[in-house]
């Protein structure tokens, strides 16, 4: 089971979405492969509540060849469907990794009724979802340089370097768990003449920064460490935590994640296009003009890694860590759960370093708290737009457990 959500993880990177190209259609990948992979087991055992298709396998189908042709034939098509410059040029690289991890998984199953009977579950399982996911509007412009333009303090405009807006259709894109994608939007961000905005904004100035930060190393380690998609790093955290469960919790682990992952980018999106709030990197060019005598401008200064343009409020990457932890919690029935981890956006000593940095963590809140500070660390995100996000994400995250893929009475 965990094998298959690494290959996909290895083919969005093949892809160019992931590590931290587009976060989004990687979450809706991810999130479709892991419905059709909970659906063609439940199939073959009912043991909780399938997402898209109810259908039952015939007796003695094949589990490994009903989870790898539910993996194959979601990853191929959605692969396909990345025409954007420059990820339509990693399109034909991702399939072929995929196709070869799909025959060598074939290879280790004998031939036979089973096999064609799990391949032939696996196969409805996910034309289901792949067809219930058209036309869900993950077609939308990715990089709109029509976006309007406001000068007006507060108001997001492009980021330094760039002459677009990332996604802005993203908020129309169908949930999967959410009843819409404003279900859970949290109240506004503060206001530019506060005492609250001037704190914000005077930390992230000060930790935040390319040049002259007053971070210490091991807040720059986690700068760097948590830039990585959050698709891509919750799921190396859920492969490490449930080893050695069976395949259906597993897979019921896996889907409930990747849903509410997915769900979290859409919700956060509404959000940040709602209210269309400045990036601390524009609020620090631009503080003579904010009305807050508390704050003092520095046209100067840039943000550790180049800020992404998309609005600062909330922040999706703590969304998407509060999403995460409490799948994790739920499905898991704890919080303080040990684990380590790697990353692939260090500057150095990444997953693939024959010694990599791991990270260690005593709970799925600690590393959710890290994740959202680190975007502090980083120069990304006022610290309300990190603790909102946080809270946001465990929303959507209760709610998926609660409602979706349910275990069934044995």
């Amino acid at each position: 089971m965990s094998t298959w959500n690494e290959n996909a993880g290895k083919a969005a990177v093949v892809a160019c979405l992931s590590p931290d190209n587009d976060p989004l259609h990687e979450s809706r990948l991810y999130a479709m492969t892991h419905v059709a992979i909970h659906d063609a087991l439940n199939a073959i055992d009912r043991r909780s509540r399938p997402y898209a298709f109810a259908g039952r396998a015939r007796p003695g189908a094949s589990v490994d060849a009903a989870v790898a042709a539910a993996a194959r034939d979601v990853l191929v098509p959605v692969l396909s469907e990345q025409t954007t410059p420059p990820l339509a040029g990693c399109v034909g690289p991702a399939v072929a990794s995929v196709e070869a991890d799909y025959a060598a998984a074939l290879a280790e199953i004998p031939e036979g009724r089973a096999k064609r009977r799990g391949l032939a579950v696996g196969a409805a399982a996910a034309t289901a979802i792949v067809d219930q996911r058209a036309g869900d509007g993950a077609d939308t412009t990715l990089f709109d340089t029509a976006f309007p333009q406001d000068t007006t303090p507060g108001v997001w405009r492009f980021t330094p370097g760039t002459d677009f807006a990332f996604a802005p259709g993203w908020a129309d894109v169908t949930p999967f768990v959410l009843r819409d994608a404003a279900q859970f939007r949290p109240g506004p961000p503060y206001p530019l003449t506060s005492r609250r905005y001037a704190a914000d904004f005077n930390e992230i100035k000060a930790l935040g920064g390319l040049n002259g930060s007053a971070r210490t190393p091991e807040q720059t380690e986690i700068a760097h460490f948590w830039v990585e998609s959050s698709p891509l790093g919750w799921n190396r955290i859920a492969r490490t935590v449930s080893q050695g469960a069976d395949p259906w919790k597993q897979a019921r682990l896996f889907g409930l994640l990747n849903l509410a992952l997915a769900d979290g980018y859409i919700s956060s999106f509404d959000t940040k296009y709602h209210y269309d709030y400045w990036r601390p990197v524009t609020a620090i060019h631009e503080a003579a003009s904010d009305g807050n005598p508390d704050t003092q401008a520095d046209p100067s200064w840039a943000s550790l890694w180049i800020t992404p343009p998309v609005a600062d409020y909330d922040s999706a990457h703590s969304v998407e860590g509060g999403a995460a932890a409490a799948v994790l919690r739920l499905v898991l029935g704890r919080d303080r759960v040990r684990f380590s981890t790697c990353s692939t956006t260090l500057p150095e000593r990444k997953c693939d370093d024959p010694s990599p940095v791991y990270r260690h963590y005593r709970s799925f809140s600690q590393a959710a708290e890290e994740n959202r500070l680190s975007r502090i660390y980083v120069g990304f995100h006022f610290r309300k737009a990190t603790r909102e996000g946080n809270e946001h994400g465990r929303k959507i995250g209760e709610r998926a457990v609660d409602r979706f893929m349910r275990p069934t009475r044995r």
